[in-house]
């Protein structure tokens, strides 16, 4: 009998799910530690990042006014041009650790993190562990997030709320519980608030994905995407609402508009502006406005823009084989019953990677390279989930053909961007070409144990080994300005300057229209990178220590002390044509600087009788004209309010010179 209870030798096979877990924590721990410290290196070589938003930040943690409108100066003049929630964030931070770099940006590290770690447990919840993993890798190593998960733009914040927002949708999926649903809405709701109309991108893909997928019957699946559609417009509404109703004459101007309207801004130059190109206050003209074949300021619109030069390697690695693998995904789930998680997550991720690819790719207005991070984690979570989901039905021959064309796509597209600068780890293209061939010719071959590794690892390289070296490019570079990139430079670094063929430019036929190869302070270096802080060639337009369009001023110690002498006793301690060339002298003072129209200097803010009076009444010290032998600032000629206040100061006050910066002093009268 004794014998018969005691234990047998050896315990019983430990279960597959606590197996997994021995392994999937330790990686997704070293993923996010990895992903941290990685984010955190060579943090503060970004200085103030965007000094534009940095600005505001510190109007804002000095100012609750300016907090809650997004103020670009403490004094309350006008306001950045996107709502303000993106701000709130670093200005909190700001308030706890003081003003400097890193209290600025490392908000922006963490939303990275996060997102990270959302998408994890978003994609491993139907797909399981391994993909959940590698779709976290994809995003943390993709080249526009390694740049804007560490500054200061709204993007880190908006990705992460959309990603929140798939996740609680999945959430719904699972259960059909409304409150899901609600969050759901919220999430998209405070991506409004972040960046206005782009977060909308993601509504159909998810509304479809639950009218699909919702357990519970169609009539309640309906009346659930009306409470998350109701709770999307409470989240945003609540601070538009507050500030329509809020008397003009006690806010700041909206920045970005020309009426003074939160709604003119969110439907005209940040909603259908950036679609068609007629963007009231912009800078120039937009692919809709130019002769045929002509490119804009922004570039081309068309099918193949996230490929050219500008965006490709910033994003476009892996987007030929999210959507091979979205098809080959979709067709394994083609008979799976209605609710089905995985493919309801496959139509959420692919429908936002082509509706916003989509619309970044044909929209007319103004466009930005970094724009395409909001492209990042639907295009991870495709080729984690993908992968994962064909690799697991490899043994048969349809599946090892797509897996194939997933490969070979991913082999010819790193291929292309790696040739565009061929001075630049020029070892790289060539390995990843041949292990690219080797890896697409082996998946061909029928499912062996040894084989499936050095398939695996092979594949693994082939897919992360150009994006890992432009991510660390990225980390290794300091970004600042208004239009940071990743990589090395491959030419039209800010897309093509609004010159139609034939037409000659600086740079001959077809050229850009500014100046490059260092003929601007930040523009284009002579060594293929993009000068002091990878800024682009438009980035040094009427640069230099009065700042510019797209690049912030950089005050010398003379000028500081000169603004900060009785700094107090007044309202604005100088005021300046444009929001960058403001910037850098607040955040050298920590004390108003007025930005006189705006970001781009075409806003009516202040009109001239409204600075007239604000001297008479001596509340502005300085009228800064920009550099030496310059009047004004982004749009210093035409016949905007900006240009008629410049004009005046320079009839009735003296100009004095310091250390290359046109000043006047607006308490004393010629």
């Amino acid at each position: 009998m004794t014998a018969t209870l005691t234990a047998p030798a050896s315990a019983p096979p430990e279960p597959a799910a606590a197996r997994k877990i021995r392994w999937e924590y330790p990686a997704l721990a070293a993923l996010l530690i990895g992903t941290t410290i990685a984010y955190l290196c060579n943090l503060s070589a970004n200085g103030w990042a965007n000094s534009f938003y940095s600005a505001a930040v510190q109007a804002g943690s000095v100012s609750w006014k300016a907090f809650f409108f997004g103020s670009s100066d403490a004094a309350n003049s006008i306001t950045v041009d996107k709502p303000p929630a993106s701000l709130w964030l670093m200005e909190l931070s700001v308030r706890a650790f003081g003003l400097n770099s890193w209290s600025i940006l490392v908000p922006e590290v963490l939303l990275g993190v996060a997102s990270v770690a959302l998408l994890w447990a978003t994609v491993r919840k139907p797909f399981g562990p391994a993909a959940g993993l590698l779709a976290g890798l994809v995003l943390a190593v993709t080249p526009v997030a390694a740049v804007m998960f560490r500054f200061n733009n709204p993007d880190a914040l908006l990705v992460f709320l959309m990603v929140a927002a798939v996740w609680a949708l999945s959430r719904a999926i699972e259960d059909g519980r409304w409150r899901w649903l609600v969050l759901t809405g919220v999430f998209v709701g405070f991506g409004f608030l972040t960046k206005q109309l782009q977060v909308l991108l993601v509504v159909p893909p998810l509304a479809l994905a639950y009218l699909i997928a919702g357990p519970p019957k169609l009539g309640t699946r309906l009346l659930q995407l009306c409470a998350a559609g109701a709770a999307m417009v409470g989240a945003a509404g609540w601070w538009l609402l507050a500030v329509e109703l809020w008397p003009a004459s006690s806010r700041p101007w909206i920045g970005g508009s020309q009426d003074n309207s939160i709604l003119e801004l969110t439907l005209g130059y940040n909603g259908l502006g950036r679609l068609n190109g007629n963007e009231r206050g912009s800078v120039g003209m937009g692919g809709a406005d130019l002769p045929a074949g002509g490119n804009g300021l922004w570039g081309s619109p068309g099918i193949t823009r996230m490929f050219e030069p500008e965006q490709g390697g910033q994003v476009a690695w892996l987007i030929p084989a999210a959507l091979v693998l979205l098809v080959g995904g979709l067709l394994l789930r083609g008979k799976a019953a209605r609710t089905d998680r995985q493919r309801a997550s496959l139509i959420v991720w692919g429908g936002w990677l082509i509706a916003t690819g989509l619309t970044f790719s044909f929209m007319a207005g103004i466009f930005h390279q970094y724009y395409t991070v909001a492209l990042a984690p639907a295009i991870a979570a495709l080729v984690g989930a993908g992968t994962v989901l064909l690799w697991r039905e490899r043994h048969r021959r349809w599946v090892r053909a797509v897996l194939a064309l997933a490969v070979g796509l991913t082999t010819a597209t790193a291929w292309m961007l790696l040739s565009r600068s061929v001075h630049w780890l020029p070892w790289l293209r060539w390995t990843v070409l041949i292990v690219g061939v080797l890896a697409t010719l082996v998946v061909l071959v029928p499912a062996q144990r040894k084989l499936a590794v050095v398939a695996a690892v092979a594949i693994a390289y082939t897919g992360l080994a150009g994006p890992t070296a432009y991510a660390v490019d990225a980390i290794a570079t300091p970004h600042t300005g208004a239009i940071p990139t990743a990589g090395p430079d491959v030419g039209g670094r800010f897309g093509k300057f609004g010159r139609p063929p034939g037409a000659e430019g600086p740079n001959g036929p077809g050229g850009n229209a500014f100046p490059v190869d260092g003929a601007f302070p930040g523009g284009n270096a002579p060594d293929g990178r993009n000068g002091p802080g990878r800024q682009g060639a438009m980035a040094g337009h009427e640069m230099g220590a009065g700042g510019g369009l797209l690049g912030a001023s950089k005050p010398s110690d003379k000028i500081v002390s000169l603004l900060e002498q009785n700094g107090g006793a007044y309202t604005w301690v100088a005021a300046a044509i444009g929001s960058n060339s403001a910037a850098g002298y607040q955040l050298a003072t920590e004390l108003p600087v007025m930005p006189i129209g705006g970001f781009n200097g075409s806003d009516p803010s202040p009109t001239l009788d409204q600075f007239k009076q604000y001297v008479a009444e001596g509340k502005i010290h300085y009228f800064i004209g920009g550099n030496r032998g310059g009047h004004g600032g982004p749009d210093a000629s035409g016949s905007s309010p900006s240009s008629a206040i410049s004009q005046w100061v320079q009839q009735n006050y003296t100009a004095i010179d310091v250390d290359g910066v046109t000043m006047y002093d607006l308490t004393s009268i010629r």
